[in-house]
């Protein structure tokens, strides 16, 4: 086909969006079957800029043999634009500066980071770019589908949800009426001022499997074990204790000053839990959250969800070899926390003990 018609390249026009005039000689151009760095030649624009308009204006459209087809649009493109113009305000910043857009795009859709988390950590490790962002500001990024790969369903939540408010229960469980209480555990233990206090959960398989993870997190620091069980029963969470005990023997007792539980019924003997297996001493402390209370453990909680992140519920553990769960705990405890000011648990962790 003779693209010569084609030839009246536009000048560039540095820091301008495209056109309309652009977009529909965009659609002839793709239609006559130039390849994307040859509309970008001709249009004077770069070829990230013509991906990505394509990718805006794209457009399913159904065949005679009832298959479907993309194809750019040039009037669904510009009305796109036209609707994000019109709550854009200042030009985009991250427009100039396509290594910061490249490493928001790797972290957030390769290493599951949240876009809070990715703006979090280049602030704390002082990261130099361009220009900077806010995390408010990059989510409104992704809405308008500013970037060329990343969008909404890379996320792993939509939007930071409003705090719960959370109703405090008094009622003691009725399956563990002689355990201790979480209303015994000290003060400077419920606000996080001391290391080597744990919460500890399960989580489970889908329907008709059996297997399960137990999870621990220390409270202080969020560092989270994070262990391959057979089934969710008390002989298994013994198991994994006294492995635990095992190998830091003496030092058991420091690392593991305490563990916060619910009362499911793989946890509710108190004894087992605290028993140690080299001495008639207990080797920690156990304490029990109230019913309907998982508040009480938020930290197991939060962590749970991170899990669930790559284990969805439903999910058969048992397929899950100890390399994957390894793999998965080393992500969790490398994840930059806001509420550490952005370092990981790792670094926390390390850093008081």
């Amino acid at each position: 086909m003779d693209h010569s018609k084609y030839n009246n390249t536009l000048k560039t026009r540095k820091g301008k969006y495209l056109t309309e005039k652009e977009r529909y000689k965009i659609e002839a151009l793709k239609k006559a079957g130039l390849k994307n760095k040859e509309i970008a030649e001709q249009i004077g624009k770069s070829e990230r800029t013509i991906r990505r308009e394509l990718k805006r204006g794209q457009l399913q459209l159904l065949n005679s043999d009832l298959t479907y087809r993309n194809e750019y649009c040039a009037d669904v493109a510009q009305r796109k634009y036209e609707k994000n113009a019109q709550n854009k305000g200042v030009s985009l910043k991250i427009g100039k500066d396509h290594k910061l857009a490249s490493y928001i795009e790797e972290k957030i859709i390769k290493d599951k980071y949240s876009p809070d988390a990715v703006i979090g950590e280049i602030k704390a490790k002082k990261l130099q770019f361009k220009t900077s962002i806010c995390t408010k500001t990059l989510y409104s990024y992704i809405d308008k589908g500013i970037f060329l790969n990343l969008d909404n369903k890379d996320l792993w939540v939509k939007r930071k949800e409003r705090k719960r408010k959370y109703r405090k229960v008094n009622e003691t469980a009725l399956n563990n009426t002689k355990s201790r209480s979480i209303e015994e555990r000290a003060e400077d233990v419920n606000k996080r001022e001391v290391k080597g206090h744990w919460e500890m959960d399960c989580i489970v398989s889908g329907r008709g499997n059996k297997s399960a993870l137990l999870v621990l997190t220390e409270r202080q620091t969020r560092i989270s074990n994070i262990f391959k069980i057979e089934r969710k029963t008390q002989e298994e969470v013994s198991k994994v204790l006294n492995k635990l005990e095992s190998k830091y023997r003496n030092k058991f007792k420091e690392i593991y000053k305490s563990i916060t539980m619910d009362n499911g019924c793989e946890f509710i003997n108190q004894e087992m839990i605290e028993k140690s297996i080299y001495t008639k001493k207990n080797r920690t402390v156990a304490y029990y959250a109230h019913p309907y209370s998982s508040w009480e453990r938020g930290s197991n909680e939060n962590v749970n969800k991170m899990i669930r992140r790559f284990i969805p519920k439903g999910t058969n553990i048992s397929k899950y070899g100890e390399k994957e769960i390894k793999k998965i705990e080393d992500w969790i405890n490398n994840y930059p926390r806001r509420i550490l000011g952005y370092k990981s648990a790792r670094e926390a962790y390390e850093k008081v003990w």
